[in-house]
């Protein structure tokens, strides 16, 4: 294959990791003089140009690092605090559940909210018999179940949104609150996979979930239309004005779970620190500035002294109570990916070329052993690959290798496992780079799958470090792609920039197939093997 140098690019790597890393020349703990380096949840960069004149009035400059709620408890449980004064994520609920993480949590200042709710065209709403009634859980839950409506929910391991929808809809089912817990996760379990079965896009934030379901809309993407949407209650709004038909917000009577975006101070912040983090909080929660957020992002006032205007259809909320353990919400996760919602098939089309020889092919060996369940750390809990799920890997060089298929079973997943990591360290380096040609081989391996299995979520991921070498290029599988029938031209393809690949192609294929680019240049392997867990 050819190399070509391409300097590193740092991007905002939304709910996988931060967007800004801390000043190596300032030790961990101490803080520029007016800078309050905060670590947040994604969808706060919509709080950019309030920020911007937060600076301005307050002269507090806050340094956002973008992270998403398991990874973010993750980091906060450990030494990389350090490198924080504060956090901001859309709740502290999760966090506070974490022992090495709460002890970290010092004052919190609350300075909007938004519920999780469920979003459907109007037509939709008539035709299921809401627009006249309020409706619960449980009814939503039946109407899913029998496949009355499709929606698209953000992964609850990567992002709020699909985390406060799962929390939400089991403790509501449940009726027990924050006594959720394995028993009673195990009695609903029923309704909750009637109620997920009516998903039919993931994503790892809401932002991208929202551009996936506007493209559709409007035939900007090859993937099947999907009927509504689980999100906040501000993305939500925010989304409508720019479909065609805007979605009717339905807010289950029996309650939601809100983010109330708690700017919370760090309890190793120096002095300084706590100063800005009160008067931010001071300038963030004036009337003024209250009426700025909820115009431009859609969310609601946490003052009294504000009132929710009109595009907020229900003004008092059921809150529905958050588990009281750790240990209930991650088994939730867990039973959400291993049992509840549609399985995955994925197919790894990974570029094993000369050019791939030493660190890069170990990275890839890596990378992939760590989705066998190898990394123990919280993140790595929910990233693995998962009960029921298909995983097919095809490597390639100057051709497409036979593709090696597996099924991970929900039950004793641990001898599946084991092979998909032996097969992974096994891995060799030599050859040329047939890219195309070799993804084009890989939707043969698809058609059977789906012709035998067609209820399943299905991507492609395809990892390259290079320029094609192959005789076909990416005007030819543009061709071909252009030609496959819809349930394989909807397949997203999620190719991972690595090395010298060819940005603009990946890019290219991304689009055409509804897909997104993760980029490994600057971050590691294993770092963008995990955030497309989320897409999954």
């Amino acid at each position: 294959m050819i190399r070509r140098f391409i300097p590193a690019v740092a991007a905002m790597a939304l709910l996988a990791g931060c967007a800004d890393e801390p000043d190596p020349s300032r030790p961990l703990g101490e803080a520029a003089p007016g800078v309050l380096r905060v670590l947040a949840g994604s969808e706060l960069a919509d709080l950019q140009p309030i920020l911007d004149e937060a600076a301005k009035a307050t002269g507090i400059t806050v340094k956002l690092s973008f992270t998403g709620t398991i990874e973010g408890a993750e980091k906060v449980a450990s030494d990389a605090v350090q490198a924080f004064d504060a956090v901001w994520f859309s709740s502290n609920r999760y966090l506070e559940l974490v022992p090495e993480a709460q002890k970290h949590l010092g004052t919190a200042t609350k300075v909007m909210s938004s519920p999780v709710v469920l979003g459907l065209p109007a037509a939709k709403v008539r035709e299921l018999g809401w627009d006249s009634k309020r409706v619960g859980w449980a009814e939503i839950a039946a109407a899913a179940g029998a496949q009355k409506f499709t929606y698209g929910m953000t992964d609850p391991s990567a992002s709020n949104s699909g985390f406060s929808a799962l929390v939400g809809v089991a403790a509501a089912l449940s009726g027990s609150g924050s006594a959720l817990d394995a028993a009673r996760i195990n009695a609903v379990a029923p309704q909750l996979k009637q109620f997920f079965s009516a998903q039919t896009l993931s994503a790892g934030s809401s932002g991208w979930l929202s551009e996936a379901y506007q493209r559709r809309a409007g035939g900007g993407d090859p993937g099947a239309k999907v009927d509504g949407l689980i999100n906040y209650e501000s993305v939500l709004l925010s989304l409508n004005a720019t479909l065609p038909e805007p979605l009717t917000l339905v807010y289950p009577s029996d309650g939601v779970v809100t983010a109330d975006y708690p700017l919370t101070l760090l309890s190793s912040a120096t002095l300084g620190s706590r100063e800005e983090h009160q008067k931010l909080s001071d300038y963030l929660r004036t009337p003024d500035v209250q009426r700025k957020i909820m115009d431009a992002t859609h969310r609601r006032p946490a003052v009294p002294q504000v009132q929710p205007d009109a595009k907020f259809a229900v003004k008092e909320l059921v809150e529905l109570p958050f588990p009281g353990s750790q240990s209930a919400v991650d088994g939730l996760i867990v039973t959400y990916f291993d049992q509840l919602r549609r399985p995955s098939r994925t197919l790894y089309v990974l570029d094993t070329s000369g050019s791939m020889e030493g660190d890069r092919i170990e990275s890839l060996r890596q990378a992939l052993v760590g989705l066998t369940g190898a990394d123990e750390s919280l993140t790595g809990k929910f990233n693995r690959f998962h009960g029921r799920e298909q995983v097919t890997l095809l490597p390639f060089n100057s051709t497409a290798q036979p593709a090696l298929k597996y099924e991970v079973p929900a039950n004793d997943p641990r001898p599946i496992l084991d092979q998909i990591r032996t097969t992974a360290t096994s891995l060799n380096a030599s050859g040329g780079t047939a890219i195309y040609s070799s993804l084009r081989g890989g939707y043969d391996v698809l058609r059977q799958q789906i012709d035998a299995d067609p209820d399943r979520f299905t991507s492609i991921v395809l990892m390259t470090d290079g320029e094609n070498t192959g005789s076909e290029g990416v005007d030819e599988f543009t061709a071909f792609h252009s030609g496959l029938p819809q349930n394989l031209k909807g397949i997203p393809i999620f190719p991972v920039l690595f090395g010298e690949s060819a940005a603009s192609e990946m890019d290219r294929v991304a689009k055409m197939s509804g897909g997104k680019v993760f980029d490994a240049r600057s971050r590691s392997l294993d770092a963008a093997f995990k955030e497309i867990r989320g897409y999954q």
